[in-house]
């Protein structure tokens, strides 16, 4: 039998295969709201098949957006529009997801359609924050280094919006520690100058994102699952390496973490990376091994007999698929009839089985 058609039990959530739809930003809100959009959108790979289907880096505060075009989940007011959804992917006997995020000195940036350029305060921008004073790019504003303060109110965020995810029915959380945003800005020494406890050795660097672990865990609860996304290297000398996140894994395993999706880069515009299909796979591979915790992997994968080779080598638990899946909404049903699996398809598309 097909290894990327096998169910997989995490916790008392069982997905009924190993393809998950990673979250991708849409850019298309108005004050943090879900639009038709993005039912539509989100649908359209339930109807496809998908098992896991975790929604866009959702910002936990306004100041956490990547752009003005971003979901929120922080205020009430947010929930009721992704509930509806929701409820959609479930009656299609997938999984919905969702990713909790603070994009940190990355904030405040245009739409990519636009440009995607940094937009200062009198463009309708915000003042950014991190973990230190260090843009990311020349020519944008300098961030607000963060007080312990502020790192508490962050956490408090993360929490009301991990509370605020529960009511609106999502059954996996994630929480976004890769790409150069807030939690990456962290761990990375590239990023992270500071001299206080959440700065300088490796456990300080890790301090935040694991006080924010344990904060989710008590709200959602010990029967969903908890993921975190990571940048397994910075692919820059000096920087967040992949033997840092196989420390890290294990630490998250023991916070109570149930998988590591494992990307790479996004915090140093140094970065070089080798782009190539599966690039970013033996990543994943290490971290399931070495911190013996569940891995998905993601980055350039694009057919079902990589995805299944995958599975089939140990390298991952679950195939997170991107562009693909905005390429092809349908992929699973190719999937599943290239590798010989018979799945279920909604009855009002079974006449095209």
């Amino acid at each position: 039998m097909s290894l990327l058609f096998q169910p997989l039990t995490i916790r008392n959530i069982t997905l009924k295969n190993r393809i998950t739809v990673s979250p991708m930003c849409q850019y298309s809100c108005i004050d943090g709201f879900a639009t038709d959009w993005h039912l539509v959108h989100l649908g359209s790979r339930a109807v496809g098949g998908a098992g896991l289907i975790i929604q866009e880096a959702s910002a936990v505060s306004p100041e956490g957006r990547i752009s003005p075009g971003d979901l929120g989940i922080w205020k009430d007011e947010h929930i009721l529009p992704l509930k509806r959804i929701n409820e959609f992917i479930v009656s299609q006997g997938s999984v919905p997801g969702i990713q909790l995020a603070h994009a940190g000195r990355k904030a405040s940036h245009d739409v990519p359609w636009n440009g995607g350029k940094f937009l200062p305060e009198d463009k309708g921008g915000w003042q950014t924050l991190a973990p230190s004073a260090i843009p990311f790019n020349e020519g944008d504003t300098v961030p607000t280094e963060m007080t312990v303060a502020d790192i508490r109110q962050c956490t408090t965020d993360f929490i009301t919006a991990a509370q605020r995810a529960m009511e609106a029915g999502y059954q996996v959380i994630e929480i976004h520690g890769a790409h150069g945003y807030l939690f990456n800005e962290f761990l990375s020494p590239i990023s992270n100058k500071r001299s206080d406890d959440y700065g300088g050795s490796f456990a300080n660097r890790c301090k935040f994102l694991l006080e924010v672990v344990h904060a989710t865990r008590k709200v959602i609860g010990y029967n969903i699952p908890l993921f975190v996304r990571i940048s397994a290297t910075d692919w820059v000398e000096g920087g967040w390496n992949e033997d840092d996140s196989v420390q890290l894994a294990k630490l998250l395993k023991g916070a109570s973490v149930d998988l590591i999706d494992c990307s790479t880069g996004g915090n140093s515009r140094q970065q070089k990376i080798p782009l190539a299909p599966l690039y970013q796979v033996p990543y994943a591979e290490k971290l399931r091994k070495e911190a013996e915790i569940l891995t998905g992997a993601v980055g350039m994968i694009t057919t079902a007999l990589e995805a299944e080779a995958i599975l089939h080598n140990g390298q991952a638990d679950l195939v997170i698929f991107a562009r693909q899946l905005l390429r092809d909404p349908y992929f699973a049903f190719h999937a599943a009839k290239e590798l010989g699996a018979e799945i279920k398809w909604p009855v009002q598309y079974e006449r095209a089985k």
